[in-house]
């Protein structure tokens, strides 16, 4: 039996473990997506939203932010009514916003992925953890992502959320030694 980290359990969070979590990313639509997703996923399980993610990119154009930020009031009502995502009317109107907001760093910095990769001196932080349940919730990086993000008008981007994304894009590697992703 192959080793992995204990989180990944069934199908879809097996699929997601093996081949996108913390395998960096340099995809400006992966980067939009993964702070989408993990604002979403706050005060609910991953496995929630990994079986909604298939609609969520329906329902947000494909995480494009040019598109996302174009939404309106109309568009954000009809989004509300489907069933297929988190119908948090908190959640939908911050991912308009942080497409706003995204195309503003874009604009800044060149791109998101020149913008993030900064927080770790373009390297990923690599774990040393034992069990899952070893790994921190944040770190002084995600705080000071979180605290930036938060400055430039993004919302659901605290500290623990900041951390899964970093973990989610590759930021950090946070496989456990026992797993065959891990690299010492």
């Amino acid at each position: 039996m192959i080793g992995r980290c204990d989180w990944a359990t069934n199908d879809l969070s097996i699929a997601y473990h093996d081949n996108e979590w913390c395998v960096p990313a340099h995809d400006e639509t992966v980067f939009f997506e993964f702070l989408t997703l993990e604002g979403a996923q706050a005060g609910l399980s991953w496995d929630t939203i990994l079986r909604k993610r298939d609609r969520y990119r329906e329902v947000f154009a494909h995480f494009d932010p040019r598109r996302v930020a174009r939404f309106d009031r109309t568009r954000v009502e009809k989004i509300l009514t489907d069933p297929g995502i988190v119908r948090n009317r908190q959640k939908v109107t911050s991912t308009v916003s942080n497409a706003k907001a995204f195309l503003r760093v874009q604009d800044e910095f060149g791109s998101f992925d020149a913008y993030v990769w900064r927080f770790v001196d373009g390297t990923p932080v690599r774990g040393h953890w034992k069990r899952s349940s070893d790994l921190p919730a944040s770190t002084p990086i995600s705080d000071a992502l979180s605290k930036d993000l938060r400055k430039r008008g993004f919302g659901f981007v605290g500290t623990t959320i900041c951390y899964s994304f970093m973990q989610a894009v590759g930021l950090v590697d946070d496989h456990i030694m026992a797993c065959f992703k891990y690299r010492k």
